[in-house]
């Protein structure tokens, strides 16, 4: 196996660098995984909210996709925002021939409550559920999906987060056509410093497989780097500040 393991993120920039490629960049390179990006978003945003959001062209993003495959290679790739349905489709193709594990976090609402993917890029989503190894949605997302029924039939593995929902314990679920392989649960850490969770677990499964770690033992990890990294938020910003990536030691 090639050391340290080659990880595309295909993303959006968060200006803020509390979320998209930013988050995934910091969560790769802690995790002791090389990162490399294919931006398909340009955002302007902060704790506060996101104030613009650019999409680039879909052919930009393939090139950004070409250029990483056709020379450094990759060994896991992770899928963020994609902006728009044709990036999907594009995204889609260039990774279905791939035969390296690929985790779809279907971003749909920042953590602000921005939305970030109108109903044509939603519907594009299937193609990627299809070829994705883990497809990691929110409760929400995972409602608009069509639930986790239909989501297990159409995808290998399903990792419904248990953050949206009520309670003080938090509970993780790993489900598959054959029902539920694994469970976890913690108890809900109390802070508003949440932004780019999502990005962050996702980023550190990817890297955990492209290290060869079982799925599994991959999701164990990436929850505690996550925990970690909620524990040691800097406290920036006046609203959903970003997690304390580089202050990690697992």
């Amino acid at each position: 196996m090639i050391s340290p393991p080659r990880i595309l993120t295909i993303a959006g920039s968060d200006s803020s660098g509390g979320a998209g490629v930013q988050a995934d960049v910091k969560t790769v390179t802690m995790l002791g995984g090389y990162a490399m990006t294919a931006i398909t978003a340009v955002t302007a945003q902060n704790t506060a909210g996101v104030k613009a959001v650019e999409v680039l062209p879909p052919e930009l993003v393939a090139a950004q996709i070409d250029a990483c495959l056709g020379d450094i290679g990759v060994d896991a790739v992770k899928i963020g925002m994609l902006g728009s349905a044709e990036i999907a489709v594009v995204v889609a193709e260039r990774l279905a021939r791939l035969r390296v594990p690929i985790v779809f976090d279907p971003v749909m609402v920042a953590t602000s409550g921005a939305a970030l993917a109108d109903a044509p890029t939603m519907a594009a989503f299937a193609q990627l559920i299809g070829i994705a190894t883990l497809v990691t949605p929110n409760l929400p997302e995972l409602a608009a999906l069509g639930g986790a029924a239909h989501l297990a039939h159409l995808a290998k593995a399903v990792l419904i987060k248990g953050g949206h929902g009520e309670g003080e314990t938090l509970i993780d679920r790993l489900i598959t056509s054959d029902g539920e392989m694994a469970r976890w649960e913690d108890s809900r850490i109390d802070t508003r410093h949440t932004h780019g969770t999502g990005c962050t677990l996702s980023a550190a499964i990817t890297t955990g497989l492209g290290q060869g770690m079982a799925l599994e033992a991959a999701i164990a990890r990436a929850r505690m780097f996550v925990r970690a990294a909620l524990e040691a938020a800097p406290g920036f910003g006046r609203g959903h500040g970003p997690l304390g990536h580089a202050a990690v030691r697992l």
